[in-house]
């Protein structure tokens, strides 16, 4: 594994331990600010509007950045919206803080995803693009809980200052791993556009915010279920959610072998896993031992589409992957989003606290059924896809089994 690739990792865990933690932290920032909870929710809100907004536009400003020098910059913008947040002195500060330190996040895996994949030979960038997320797995099983214990016992500030020198070491390890990347093509904002309105990309960003969305309606209700109906006590949160995070992790490691051998295959045969899965733990929630089964099988196939569907829209944009891939973190953050809202009707409807898992179920089919039609639109086409790997002369054809 090019050393590159632990540099992207890094800078991976601290984005997603700064994303996650605040849910962990909201009563103590709440108690802190003097108010209430559901308020301080908005400081979850703010991070993802921060992520929809700046993966197309940060992406769109630096399309003639050299990729080394924009990661680097897009970590800095990170560690200052972290450290702004730490030192903030009111609530409105910190939610600028939140926005802010959520700017970056896309735009720095749509470009991370285009230089991992640049770093390696074919056949083997769907594994380096897992590699990099894999640090945003282990975010959750290691980083968000850790975190959280630090903020409990000596304040939430200290968690963001903490995060703030995860953010200053990720950008020391991107500018002294990642190697210079010679004659990198200038693809320029008017050519990414154009990539992205491509029907297939179009249709790979749909598939990700419906496939997605599922497992979200399930997540942001999971402590809420585990708790009122399979009977944990609230204590154990943690431990189901270092195992749906345990899941994450062996999906991204499976993710990229079976990307990079078949990657609709595996894009499809994960997003029917996951609806049946979701389906199961209607009924799983029930028993204590099959739930916690469940919840590693839904963190780890739920993670097993991330990388076909990061590959899909960067192979689909033929040489401007970048926007592209930046903006597939945007839609991940609208499914995040719109899978708790629609989660959350099915609950506010009176339907239980397990509806929410065949919703999920339901909106992971309708990703599933986006990603055939755009297999069967696709079918029979002159495949032109590339990622950038080496350079604008020696682009390599990434998608190879669709």
């Amino acid at each position: 594994m090019p050393s590159a690739l632990l540099a992207l990792a890094i800078s991976a865990f601290g984005i997603g331990t700064t994303e996650f933690v605040m849910m962990g932290l909201l009563p103590n920032v709440a108690d802190d600010l003097g108010t209430s909870v559901p308020t301080a929710g908005y400081l979850v809100s703010a991070y993802a509007l921060g992520v929809v907004i700046g993966a197309p536009l940060l992406t769109a400003l630096g399309s003639r950045i050299p990729r080394k020098r924009m990661l680097v910059l897009l970590m800095a913008v990170f560690t200052v919206g972290n450290l702004a947040s730490a030192l903030a002195p009111g609530f409105g500060l910190l939610i600028v803080g939140r926005l802010l330190a959520g700017l970056p996040h896309g735009a720095f895996f749509g470009v991370g995803a285009v230089v991992a994949a640049r770093l390696v030979r074919e056949g083997r960038q769907a594994r380096a693009v897992a590699t990099m997320f894999l640090g945003l797995t282990i975010a959750n099983i290691v980083g968000v809980p850790a975190a959280t214990l630090l903020g409990q016992h000596l304040g939430w500030r200290a968690t963001f200052l903490v995060v703030t020198a995860i953010g200053l070491a990720a950008m020391a390890s991107l500018a002294r791993l990642i190697p210079p990347l010679s004659a990198e093509e200038r693809t320029g904002l008017a050519r990414e556009l154009r990539a992205l309105g491509d029907r297939q990309v179009l249709l790979g960003l749909l598939t990700t915010v419906f496939g997605f969305a599922g497992v979200f309606a399930v997540y942001s209700y999971l402590a809420s279920m585990m708790t009122k109906v399979t009977g944990f006590t609230e204590g154990s949160v943690p431990l189901v959610l270092a195992l749906f995070g345990i899941g994450m992790t062996l999906g991204a490691l499976a993710a990229g072998p079976l990307t990079d051998r078949a990657l609709r295959p595996t894009l499809y045969s994960s997003l029917a896993a996951l609806a049946l899965v979701l389906a199961a733990f209607h009924f799983t929630a029930q028993v204590k031992w099959a739930a916690l089964v469940t919840v590693v099988l839904i963190g780890a196939i739920g993670f097993l589409t991330t990388t076909p569907l990061q590959m899909l829209v960067m192979n689909k944009a033929q040489q401007a992957p970048t926007l592209a891939a930046a903006s597939n973190q945007s839609a991940f953050n609208l499914a995040n989003a719109g899978g708790a809202w629609v989660g959350g009707l099915a609950l506010s409807a009176g339907w239980g606290w397990t509806s929410p898992t065949l919703v999920g179920a339901a909106l992971a089919a309708v990703g599933l059924a986006v990603a055939a039609l755009a297999g069967l639109l696709d079918r029979g086409a002159h495949d032109t896809s590339r990622i950038v790997a080496r350079s604008a002369e020696t682009a390599v054809p990434a998608e190879r089994s669709q």
